[in-house]
């Protein structure tokens, strides 16, 4: 298995910025993948997971209504809209097989290497 995020970089406070997650040696479709957040001196965050097969999605309260997370053949993505500095932070998406998606880090198995995401005010 094998999880490689893009499209992380800097973006001015209300603007947007897509990631992605390119996921390959996954068996069948029935996996999860989840977006997770880390800033120096705060603890990791989920933010964002959906259900490979049956499309089923959950947000973290802190980006409800401004993230949007999709599919797009093999890629996971993770659209951020109106993003704020509190936004600023290593985005890592990571999997795990199953038939539900949950915000616990503890369920996942793969991990991507991260990428950067910096909102300045």
């Amino acid at each position: 298995v094998r999880l490689v995020e893009s499209g992380g970089g800097l973006v001015n406070a209300g603007g947007s910025l897509r990631l992605s997650c390119a996921a390959s040696g996954f068996q069948g479709g029935r996996y999860n993948v989840g977006w997770f957040r880390l800033a120096p001196g705060r603890e990791r965050e989920a933010v964002s997971c959906i259900n490979r097969s049956a499309g089923t999605t959950r947000y973290a309260s802190s980006v409800k209504g401004r993230f949007t997370i999709s599919i797009s053949n093999n890629a996971v993505l993770l659209q951020m809209n109106n993003v704020t500095p509190e936004d600023t932070a290593t985005y890592y998406c990571a999997a795990y097989y199953g038939v539900n998606c949950l915000l616990d880090y503890r369920q996942y198995a793969h991990w991507g290497q991260g990428t950067q995401v910096t909102v300045s005010s």
